[in-house]
């Protein structure tokens, strides 16, 4: 397990290309771990669908006729929803190979100025991340420019999304119940005096494990859980089949439309309310999209059309022969279904899948927070990568153990799988929902297709949805409330957490120090410049920040070379090393004072390899000569400082760089000194590929400036006061801010600030945690915002 590290995998399956054999092998790897993460929670439905759907008035309608017509709906409804919808539509509008609903929320901004996210474009310059190319950014339409002009719809836009990501994060909670809770309650089926407390227990136990199980990584998870459900699948196909041919073979005929027709009108208000049992066969449906950042969209759609689809329709029609002629057991359905040869074999197996079942939800879960947490939307948390070969695969702690704790506490209090079924549908069929409306912009503003074609999308599904979603808003007494609940409380805590943070850019941008002010004072500043570098951190992609003129208040001396340090998360989910930083220059040569803009994408985590120092040091050398070869990266005219940027990579190093490097290596703690070697900047950064070692050694690099008869002389000294400031030392300069809300405020946003924004930013990982700050080198200074 690596804490704290992103590895780049060149090699990756999306990378390759799709015609060729190593990329159809991977995904084919990729489709067999795929079913013990994203299909398990799907596969176990057969568990409690029959039985959630015969509850309350429709137990009077229990025949033949009623039993086909719900088969056939299960049946239509696995194949428009899963099927139609995610395979074949959803799964294409992934984001570089990300899902979910930030995803969508990612390329609608980058295609359209839908975000709230402050001054993105300053760091979006020159990104080859942004897959549709900067022309669609040209392209206009009538309703974009109307979403583009109010603020209250781009921000009622983030709250939708907001919403469904809640919503995925109560799937979190409730998936690992009812999947448990419904396969140990095939005990019963033979110990008729086990009591539903001794149940309780038992399912509790194995919820503890499950979580306690995530530390280990998706990735050995995976191929751990995918065995299981492949025997899964295998059993409940054997047993469907079985069914199908011993008991009622007629219910083959089921698969035709008309029985829902008959159905409906036989039945009424009491087939329609029963709906919400019949939107269980579907749950797990989202996690195909939100866990594809795991995988492929390839190898889950090769392991869901080929593999999970046709079993489960088969169980789903055995299951109705079976209730065909024994309409009794429906209470207990698939277990009374199994023949009883097989039935401990199979309550075995049922059990371990549905720990699998729970995996699917919790990996999705680890997902969008950390979408959220990239896009400003939620409290900085621990991210843990758990696999050095495949993106995106990680682990949260905190967030684990906040889903077992609720788990525990649903499971013990509801002590029933139909109530928590109300629940656990409704959350579902709201993210479904959601899902259908940022596809139907997606449609529109991305794939740029007829706003005819996108509104046929959005009311075809939407019609299909909406009657599940009316069913399940019925049961809300009965158990529903839980989903919503739980959605608010999330939804509240991300709002609550964006509003501050956007409050404190604000104010540091109406507080900036002017650029006249600082170009008054002169190269010196009016202070004492001490030997190093200071890198001040700060939200700012242009200007300099209050922080800035607060330190110089207090303390009147500075470092010779400073650097502004701006992170930022683009709507991307990586960006490649080589694009990682932009650099400029906020004042004359003289000043020494450049600003660096190092960009992440969403689903990027900040490596800790103690590299950053001398990767900024390299970049802001190649700026200096860049800029001596080319003047028009930065205007000459004092006013136009601090403007354009440019994008320091490999690319972009000039063969005949003047820079050499000297590197000493420590190997385990014991230092061997390696012999002294001079090369360009293009050679060192190919000279390091990431591999398992990169953990216990540590390089010490110096630097040094060539003998070049043709340099000029000012950016001769100007390098050789950037590295005798390197070996003085680097100092990490960062407000410690306290947010208040202004005494003239409302009394609302008093509440939200002082009170809601105040215990999260308390109690979260502090930004020099998470950015991967030395604390030895650590400089904090207090500031309060008042806003």
């Amino acid at each position: 397990m690596e804490p704290e590290s992103g590895i780049s995998i060149t090699s990756s399956p999306r990378n390759l290309s799709p015609l060729s054999w190593v990329n159809l092998s991977r995904n084919l790897i990729l489709a067999y771990q795929s079913l013990g993460v994203v299909y398990g929670d799907l596969s176990t439905s057969p568990l409690y669908v029959y039985p959630s759907t015969f509850i309350g008035k429709l137990q009077n309608h229990r025949n033949e006729d009623a039993i086909f017509g719900v088969f056939s709906l299960i049946f239509w409804t696995l194949t428009l929803i899963p099927l139609l919808k995610y395979v074949f539509i959803v799964l294409s509008a992934d984001d570089n190979g990300e899902g979910g609903a930030f995803a969508l929320y990612s390329l609608l901004c980058r295609h359209a100025k839908f975000s709230l996210l402050p001054n993105q474009q300053a760091a979006d310059e020159e990104l080859s991340a942004y897959k549709y190319g900067p022309s669609t950014q040209a392209t206009s339409s009538p309703l974009k420019r109307f979403l583009e002009k109010h603020k209250r719809l781009r921000t009622a836009l983030l709250v939708v999304v907001l919403f469904g990501a809640a919503m995925v994060i109560g799937d979190g909670v409730l998936t690992p119940a009812i999947s448990v809770l419904s396969s140990v309650s095939g005990l019963q089926v033979t110990e008729k005096k086990l009591t539903s407390g001794a149940l309780v227990v038992l399912a509790c136990v194995i919820l503890v494990g499950l979580f306690a199980l995530q530390h280990v990584g998706t990735h050995r998870v995976a191929f751990m859980f995918a065995p299981i459900v492949i025997i899964w699948l295998v059993s409940i196909f054997s047993i469907g089949l079985y069914n199908i041919i011993h008991w009622n073979p007629k219910i083959v005929h089921a698969i035709s439309p008309y029985y829902i027709i008959k159905f409906f009108r036989e039945t009424g208000k009491d087939g329609w309310i029963s709906l919400g049992g019949i939107l269980l066969s579907v749950t797990g449906t989202e996690a195909m999209f939100a866990d594809i950042g795991h995988f492929t969209a390839f190898s889950i759609r090769l392991a869901f059309a080929f593999v999970v689809y046709p079993c489960l329709v088969v169980q789903y029609m055995g299951q109705a022969a079976f209730l065909s002629r024994n309409l009794q057991k429906i209470p207990n359905s698939f277990y009374d279904s199994i023949p009883d040869p097989v039935f401990w074999p199979v309550f075995i197996i049922a059990t371990l899948a549905s720990i699998v079942g729970s995996q699917a939800i919790i990996t999705a879960t680890f997902s969008i927070i950390k979408q959220c947490h990239a896009l400003g939307c939620f409290p900085r948390v621990k991210v843990v990568h758990t696999s050095k070969h495949i993106f995106g695969q990680i682990y949260i702690p905190e967030i684990n153990w906040i889903l077992m704790i609720l788990t525990l506490a649903i499971t013990i209090g509801f002590q029933d799988t139909t109530l928590i079924g109300n629940a656990y549908g409704l959350a579902c069929i709201t993210v479904m929902f959601i899902t259908t409306f940022l596809m139907a912009l997606v449609v529109t503003f991305v794939w740029q297709k007829s706003v005819l074609l996108a509104a046929v999308f959005l009311v075809f599904f939407w019609f299909c949805e909406g009657v599940y979603l009316s069913a399940a808003l019925m049961k809300v007494p009965q158990g529903g409330w839980v989903p919503l609940v739980l959605s608010v409380i999330f939804m509240m805590v991300m709002y609550i957490w964006h509003y501050g943070i956007r409050k404190k850019y604000n104010f540091d941008m109406h507080n900036k120090v002017s650029l006249r002010w600082l170009l008054g004072l002169g190269p010196s500043l009016g202070i004492m410049r001490v030997p190093g570098i200071g890198l001040i951190y700060s939200e700012l992609a242009t200007g300099v920040p209050a922080i800035f003129s607060h330190f110089v208040t207090n303390l009147p001396a500075f470092h010779k070379v400073l650097v502004f340090i701006c992170v930022k998360s683009v709507p991307v989910p990586y960006v490649s090393p080589e694009e990682r930083f932009l650099i400029g220059r906020v004042c004359p040569k003289p000043y020494r004072m450049y600003r660096c803009i190092v960009r992440y994408g969403y689903k990027d985590i900040q490596r800790d390899d103690g590299d950053f120092e001398d990767q900024l040091i390299q970049s802001i050398a190649e700026f200096i000569q860049m800029e001596a070869g080319e003047p028009q990266v930065c205007s000459s005219e004092s006013s136009s400082y601090d403007g354009r940027l440019a994008v320091i990579s490999s690319r972009t190093i000039q063969s005949s760089s003047s820079l050499i490097v000297s590197e000493n290596e420590d190997w385990g703690g014991i230092e061997s000194v390696q012999s002294s070697k001079s090369q360009t900047l293009q050679s060192l950064r190919s000279a390091y590929p990431d591999d398992e070692n990169q953990a216990v050694r540590r390089r010490r690099v110096r630097f040094e400036v060539a003998s070049s008869p043709g340099m000029d002389t000012s950016v001769r000294e100007e390098l050789m006061d950037l590295i005798e400031a390197k070996e003085a030392g680097v100092a990490y300069i960062m407000g410690h801010s306290y947010v208040k809300a202004r005494r003239s405020s409302s009394y609302l946003k008093k509440v939200v600030v002082d009170i809601g924004y105040s215990f999260l930013r308390k109690n979260c990982r502090g930004p020099a945690v998470a950015l991967n700050i030395p604390h030895t080198n650590l400089i904090e200074v207090g500031m309060i915002y008042y806003v």
